[in-house]
């Protein structure tokens, strides 16, 4: 697709162009990572792939830690649960308002943070792709989901 594909109106609302295969793959990946989310266990125990989206705030301090997290991590799954189902809700629109446009930010960053996580994805320069890899359509996933992003932020700082 060619443009811009997240433009915003003098209403303040959020045309969204997005054809209907980036749509397939969202609505494909919303219900991982929701269970993913879920997976969060009531300790605080958050599975491997999920850490980015539960940073530990205390790294040296276990009791500080504990608390912080006892205090945080229900309402960051809370808030994230949410902007995954407004995004969920409003994936076949072709516009969005502002407050859905955030949820839009906030699932697509996660998503992204998510399989950057499981690919073990650095600062470095990004790899060349090798069809042949299994990594590549996740990889490929991976830096649609930035492109994505980075058009969603854009349209907001508009």
């Amino acid at each position: 697709m060619f443009g811009r594909r997240v433009r915003r109106h003098r209403s303040g609302n959020y045309t969204l162009r997005i054809d209907d295969q980036e749509r397939l793959l969202l609505e494909h990946l919303i219900p991982q990572l929701r269970e993913l989310l879920m997976a969060t266990g009531p300790s605080g125990a958050v599975p491997e792939a999920a850490r980015r989206l539960f940073p530990v705030a205390y790294v040296d301090e276990e009791n500080l830690e504990a608390e912080y997290q006892s205090l945080m991590r229900d309402d960051l799954l809370r808030r994230r649960l949410e902007q995954l189902e407004l995004l969920e809700e409003t994936l076949t629109r072709d516009q969005v308002s502002e407050e859905e446009l955030d949820a839009w930010i906030g699932a697509v960053n996660d998503l992204r943070l998510v399989l950057g996580t499981r690919l073990d994805v650095s600062e470095e320069d990004p790899p060349a792709l090798d069809p042949t890899d299994p990594d590549s359509a996740p990889y490929a996933v991976y830096l649609y989901l930035g492109d994505l992003l980075g058009e969603l932020v854009a349209a907001r700082m508009d």
